[in-house]
């Protein structure tokens, strides 16, 4: 990887509908030198997927809840039913495998505290695995991004 492909993948970061004549101008290449790199780029899985960022607050999900879980046994297969637990339930935007006294962190955006309330019913309460957790409500979205140029 040159400076040429950080430049393109910064550009791409930053707006994903770019063109390829948009992002050869910037970055002093034909538009197909920049095609080949941006198709090897994601061939390498460099570029793993491409999306939109929508805003939760327009979609009536603007509750940002933070959550450490905790728990009771951390077996592979507990673990990795834990994991697919969090990987099918939409309200989880992101969850994080971590070290230190939480087992897990979750990220998640719910519409309000009641479906909250029916996610922790289901996924902690009804679950036998899980030893505790720990709710913090976000106030102010200060920053998100997952730039990571």
């Amino acid at each position: 990887m040159d400076d040429k492909d950080l430049k393109i993948l910064r550009l791409v970061q930053d707006n994903a509908r770019l063109t390829a004549d948009a992002i050869s101008q910037d970055v002093g290449l034909s538009p197909p030198a920049v095609q080949k790199r941006l198709k090897r780029l994601r061939e390498a899985g460099v570029i793993e997927r491409e999306t939109a960022v929508l805003s939760p607050a327009r979609l009536g999900r603007d509750m940002t809840i933070v959550v450490e879980v905790i728990l009771e046994r951390e077996n592979r297969a507990h673990l990795e039913a834990f994991k697919r637990k969090m990987r099918a339930a939409p309200c989880v935007q992101q969850c994080y495998y971590t070290t230190g006294e939480a087992d897990f962190l979750l990220i998640l955006l719910v519409r309000d505290i009641k479906e909250y309330e029916a996610f922790t019913q289901q996924h902690f309460f009804d679950e036998s695995n899980i030893s505790r957790f720990k709710t913090a409500v976000v106030m102010d979205r200060v920053k998100v991004s997952l730039d990571v140029l």
